[in-house]
């Protein structure tokens, strides 16, 4: 197998994001986890998938468990908190920090 270079996401965890594209599109929800070698995200209730758990010490119910599944990032979009819409964004540097700028109202999305 080849090892591939560390890939670039556009999101970040903790971001709040729209899906643009796919069956869940129009959701929004707050990245939980990034996979940058996949390209992918793991967005809150978006992509749920049912797993069937028998009965163990954590879980001794069992039964059907319903969590989240990665989706491709290039079909999510970053929201803007002062926007509140689905928007591309630029990078400022102030100082030694660079910030994320919302190409729409102009103002800083970090």
């Amino acid at each position: 197998m080849t090892t591939k270079a560390r890939a670039k996401v556009h999101v970040r965890k903790g971001d709040l994001v729209e899906v643009r594209k796919g069956a869940d599109r129009g959701k929004r929800g707050k990245v939980l986890q990034v996979y940058p070698r996949e390209g992918r995200v793991v967005v809150e209730g978006v992509r749920l998938i049912k797993r069937h758990t028998r009965p163990s010490r954590t879980n001794p119910q069992g039964g059907v468990v319903e969590s989240p599944a990665p989706i491709q990032a290039a079909n999510v979009m970053l929201v803007c908190p002062s926007c509140n819409q689905a928007v591309r964004y630029g990078k400022d540097r102030s100082g030694k920090q660079v910030v994320r700028v919302c190409k729409n109202c102009g103002k800083t999305i970090d």
